[in-house]
C-alpha cells in the first residue's frame, strides 16, 4: 500500500501555537509533568466564566435550536451585530450585511476562500495571529508581510506597506487590537491603513476580536470608519475573548462599504456559507443577550480588574529580566517580549521555547511562530491569577539565566 500523504496545498501552512511545542506538551504532560499552557488565549481554564445571562439565554433557546438556521445566522443574531455597529455609527448596516460563523477562524478561511485567485497576494502585519498567513496559504494566495514597528509601539509602518504593493495586491489585513503585540492603533495610522487601501483599490480586512479589550487611554478605531462607501471592509470581531466563551464559537463579519460593487464576491461567500450549513445554532442564541446586556468586560479591563492587573504585572516582570524588553500591551491578553540578541543569541526561537518547556514546564509559543522575521522574540498569555503569574515569568527568568551568551 502506498503511503497516504497530506494534500501539496498544507505546503507552507502553518500554525505553531498548536504545533510541535504543543506536542511536546503533551508528552511530557503523559509522562507525568504539570504544564503551565501559555500558549493560547483560552480563558476558561484559568478561571474566566461566561456572564450568567449568556448561559441563561443558550440554554433557554436549546428547544428551538435543534435544527439547521439560515446558513448566514439566525436573524436575531445578526439583528444584534448590525445593531451593535449602527450604534458605532455605521447607520447603512443592515441585518444581510451580517454573516455568523464559529468563530473568527472559520470567516476568515471561508471570507479568504471565497476572496482569493491563485497567486493573489494579500498585505499580512508581521507578527500576525498565524491563521491569517495560513488561510491565505491554503486559499492559493501568497501573504506578504508587512513589518510593525517595535520602536513605535507595534504601530504599521506604513512606508514598509507602500513599499510591498504590486499590481497583484488584493487586499491588506488590519489586526487591532493587535494579537500578539497587544498594540492599539491610533487614529491617524488606522486612517493611515486606510488611505492606503484607497489609493491601491485594496479590500480591508479588519480582525478586530479584541476591540473591548484595551487599557488606559488606548482608544480602539474601527478601520471601517475610515472606509467610507469606496472602500469595502470587511470587519471580524466575536464573542470569545470579551465574554469570555472561547469554546462556544460565536464570532462574526460585517460588511461595509461599496457593497454594490462585491456583489460576486458576497454570492461566493453565501455559497460557503450554504456548504458549511450553518453555524454553532445554541452558541448563536448568546451574541443578542452578550451584545444587548450588561458589559462586564468592562470590570476586566479597568485598574483592578484581573485583565489589567495581570497584563500590566506581565510587561512588568517581563522587563525586570535582563537582556528582555517588552512594549507595555494596551489592549488584548498578551505579551511578546524581546530577547536582546547580544545576551541571548538564538538562532533556533523554535528550539527555544521547547527548552523552556523541559526545563520549567512554561509552555510559550516563539515568535516566528507569529511570522515575525527575527528569532528572537516570544508571546505568553497573561490570563493566570497574578500569583501564578508571577511565578511563570521567575521560571522564564531563571531559565534565561543559563542562555545568556558568555
Amino acid at each position: 500500500m502506498k503511503p497516504i500523504v497530506q494534500s501539496r496545498k498544507l505546503q507552507g501552512v502553518r500554525y505553531d501555537v498548536r504545533g510541535p511545542i504543543l506536542v511536546e506538551a503533551q508528552r511530557l504532560e503523559a509522562e507525568g509533568h504539570k504544564i503551565l499552557k501559555l500558549n493560547i488565549g483560552n480563558t476558561a481554564p484559568f478561571g474566566f466564566e461566561a456572564p450568567e445571562a449568556i448561559l441563561a439565554d443558550m440554554i433557554h433557546n436549546l428547544p428551538e435550536a435543534q435544527g439547521y438556521s439560515d446558513s448566514r445566522g439566525i436573524y436575531s443574531a445578526r439583528t444584534a451585530v448590525a445593531q451593535y455597529y449602527q450604534s458605532k455609527g455605521f447607520k447603512d448596516t443592515l441585518v444581510d450585511d451580517v454573516f455568523i460563523g464559529n468563530g473568527v477562524s472559520e470567516l476568515i478561511s471561508m471570507v479568504l476562500t471565497a476572496f482569493i485567485d491563485d497567486g493573489n497576494e494579500i498585505l499580512v502585519p508581521a507578527p500576525d495571529y498565524p491563521l491569517w498567513t495560513g488561510a491565505v496559504t491554503l486559499a492559493g494566495g501568497i501573504p506578504v508581510h508587512y513589518r510593525c514597528d517595535e520602536d513605535n509601539e507595534w504601530n504599521p509602518d506604513l512606508a514598509d506597506i507602500e513599499s510591498k504593493i504590486t499590481e497583484n495586491t488584493h487586499a491588506i489585513v488590519i489586526i487591532n487590537p493587535n494579537n500578539p503585540t497587544g498594540a492599539v492603533y491610533s487614529e491617524g495610522i488606522v486612517r493611515g491603513l486606510v488611505d492606503i487601501a484607497r489609493r491601491h483599490d485594496l479590500v480591508v480586512m479588519a480582525d478586530e476580536i479584541y476591540e473591548k479589550i484595551i487599557f488606559d487611554d488606548a482608544v480602539h478605531h474601527h478601520a471601517a470608519t475610515f472606509c467610507g462607501d469606496d472602500v469595502l471592509c470587511l470587519t471580524f470581531s466575536g464573542l470569545s475573548k470579551a465574554y469570555r466563551v472561547c469554546g462556544y464559537r460565536a464570532g462574526w463579519v460585517m460588511v461595509s462599504g461599496p457593497k454594490h460593487m462585491a456583489t460576486d464576491f458576497l454570492e461566493g461567500l453565501t455559497l460557503l456559507a450554504n456548504m458549511r450549513m450553518c453555524a454553532n445554532v445554541p452558541a448563536q442564541h448568546a451574541i443578542q443577550t452578550a451584545l444587548g446586556g450588561y458589559q462586564s468586560i468592562t470590570e476586566l479591563v479597568v485598574p483592578g480588574g484581573r485583565f489589567y492587573e495581570q497584563i500590566k504585572l506581565a510587561s512588568k516582570l517581563l522587563n525586570d529580566i535582563p537582556g528582555v524588553s517588552c512594549v507595555e500591551p494596551k489592549g488584548a491578553l498578551y505579551c511578546f517580549p524581546r530577547l536582546d540578541p547580544k545576551v541571548y543569541p538564538i538562532e533556533d526561537d523554535q528550539q527555544f521555547v521547547i527548552d523552556l518547556l523541559r526545563a520549567k514546564k512554561i509552555l510559550v509559543t516563539h515568535g516566528t511562530g507569529f511570522n515575525w522575521f527575527e528569532p528572537d522574540h516570544f508571546r505568553l498569555v497573561t490570563l493566570p491569577d497574578t500569583e501564578v503569574l508571577t511565578e511563570a515569568i521567575h521560571r522564564v527568568a531563571a531559565f534565561l539565566e543559563t542562555q545568556r551568551a558568555g
